[in-house]
């Protein structure tokens, strides 16, 4: 992503309220219980990359969860996101940065994404996009993966975005990672439309 699209994302966040963006949940339960489902410890580390202002961050936190990371582009997102959540915001790790550019100390048990994989759209960046899940991901860690299905939207706020389905993700994932399970969900948005979404759990191989 180029510095404009940096631009593009902190105007959004800084323009519109949390509830007037398309991808806005009132509470992310299908990634919650995905993640629950994975059977961690409370202490294991979850990264949210793209995880802007969304609130699987404080679900997390009220679940129990220590050790969370949010990644996000834009830094508009992640001061609303810490203006929420009060003096909560100390107990997570808040990293800007674009995740193609992403470079960390730390390792990760669970890496969530249900916003930033599917704005990649060239195989050159979709390769580099999992080389660097690859490093930040302990060994037997897992991937969620939210992203467009083949009969969800071919843009998302004015940017071109990439469709996926079962079969393409196992695909493009192999060997590095092996897919657990996928389903469908129909996100409907503030504005009364819908979405699909395919969600697949990974684990690394």
């Amino acid at each position: 992503m180029t510095k404009s699209t940096k631009e593009h994302w902190n105007t959004i966040y800084q323009n519109k309220k949390s509830n007037e963006v398309s991808w806005f949940q009132h509470k992310p339960t299908l990634s919650l219980n995905l993640i629950n489902n994975l059977s961690i410890e409370k202490t294991s580390s979850i990264i949210d990359v793209g995880g802007g202002d969304s609130l699987l961050v404080d679900y997390l936190l009220k679940s129990g969860y220590t050790n969370i990371t949010v990644l996000d582009i834009s830094d508009k997102a992640i001061s609303k996101a810490k203006v929420r959540l009060g003096s909560k915001a100390d107990k997570v790790n808040w990293i800007v940065s674009d995740i193609l550019d992403f470079k960390s100390e730390y390792h990760f048990d669970v890496w969530h994404d249900r916003a930033a994989f599917h704005f990649i759209t060239s195989q050159k960046d979709t390769e580099k996009y999992i080389k660097i899940l690859d490093k930040y991901l302990t060994f037997s860690g897992s991937v969620i993966l939210g992203t467009f299905s083949k009969t969800g939207p071919e843009k998302c706020s004015g940017i071109p975005i990439t469709q996926y389905s079962e079969k393409s993700i196992e695909a493009i994932f192999k060997p590095l990672f092996k897919k657990e399970s996928c389903l469908e969900q129909d996100h409907c948005t503030p504005f009364d439309t819908i979405q699909n979404f395919i969600f697949c759990t990974l684990k690394k191989q």
